[in-house]
């Protein structure tokens, strides 16, 4: 059991308040369009910054939660990596401009990190108060795992997503960004910008990521500071490398059938743990180290062969992968069969 210090919390949580913070305030006192040397220097620093906690973390605390660490943030950047998908799409449906995106990505970081702190908070009691969460948590991978991998050729449905089609029905929306602003007077009636509607529509799809993400590394580890410290690190680099590979993203086309097969892997990782301790002990568990090997040598496949299925096909365009297919308008992807009339 790891026992961490209410200093060790502190200071972690404010390490990353800070670096928040620092985001913020590039992104409201300058606005502007985030480059290519730019985006690499901050990836770098935000990548550095995760790898010296984690020598860190391990130094402090031992070997084994130190690799629980590195296969959580590995599993946790892998999966933001889907994340960035969604951002281009919600970024591209609302034609943001580029100048206004920093703040964008940094406000959405924001909303991640609350909610994933809630999410952790109630993960970690349930887990400590009922073991066949386990279980349920691994049934839930499985299932996110196979709706994943069905509609892993479609893109979410930001327009007709439920939370910003009430935003825009409720609220009046100007018809430009207004500077920015998330709210403004336009002909003496206040109104919310698309902006908000942006914030929205990415605080929705935050949520999603939630209830996928957390679950997925309660199954590399039980420790609430690991499961934290691994989101809030893997979070916090998603701004810079959104501009930084932004234009590379549609090449990984395998992605989402490997995050497919990760998030399947760690589900029955999950369901071997609770059959373990709750049916028989000689029911064998998935060690770290194996759940690292696994995670990485997915992740390696994944890239090597969409790069190779880009370089044969150019045409080949990668998707963030849908966990529900699209009623209206459905089609079927090029080269595959349909269901006959």
């Amino acid at each position: 059991m790891l026992e961490i210090s209410a200093v060790t919390w502190a200071v972690t949580i404010g390490l990353i308040v800070v670096l928040l913070a620092a985001d913020l305030l590039i992104a409201a006192l300058r606005p502007h369009r985030v480059g290519f040397r730019e985006a690499a220097a901050w990836s770098v620093f935000y990548v550095l910054v995760a790898i010296a906690f984690g020598l860190w973390f391990l130094s402090a605390y031992g070997g084994e939660f130190g690799a629980e660490y590195f296969a959580g943030y590995i599993v946790e950047k892998s999966l933001s990596v889907d994340n960035l998908f969604v951002f281009v799409i919600i970024m591209t449906t609302f034609a943001v401009p580029e100048e206004h995106q920093h703040k964008v990505l940094t406000f959405g970081i924001v909303l991640a990190l609350v909610m994933r702190a809630i999410f952790i908070a109630l993960g970690a009691t349930l887990l400590s108060l009922f073991s066949f969460m386990f279980l349920l948590f691994g049934l839930l991978l499985l299932y996110t795992a196979v709706q994943l991998f069905r509609h892993r050729a479609e893109d979410p449905d930001v327009e007709n997503n439920v939370i910003v089609k009430t935003a825009r029905r409720v609220l009046p929306v100007s018809d430009d960004y207004v500077g920015g602003k998330l709210t403004a007077r336009v002909g003496g009636r206040k109104v919310v910008t698309p902006l908000f509607v942006v914030l929205v529509a990415i605080g929705g799809v935050d949520l999603l990521f939630a209830l996928d993400s957390i679950p997925a590394v309660f199954g590399v580890t039980e420790e609430a500071f690991i499961v934290f410290a691994a989101n809030a690190f893997a979070l916090l680099g998603l701004r810079a490398l959104f501009f930084l590979v932004k234009g590379l993203l549609d090449r990984l086309v395998y992605l989402s059938a490997g995050l497919a097969v990760i998030l399947a892997f760690i589900g029955v990782k999950l369901i071997l743990h609770w059959a373990h301790v709750d049916i028989d002990d000689r029911i064998p568990e998935v060690s770290t180290a194996i759940s690292l090997g696994v995670i990485i040598g997915i992740l390696t496949i994944v890239v090597v062969a969409s790069l190779i299925k880009t370089r044969n096909d150019p045409t080949a365009k990668a998707h963030a992968g849908s966990l529900h297919g699209h009623r209206e308008n459905q089609h079927t992807p090029a080269g595959q069969p349909g269901d006959a009339d």
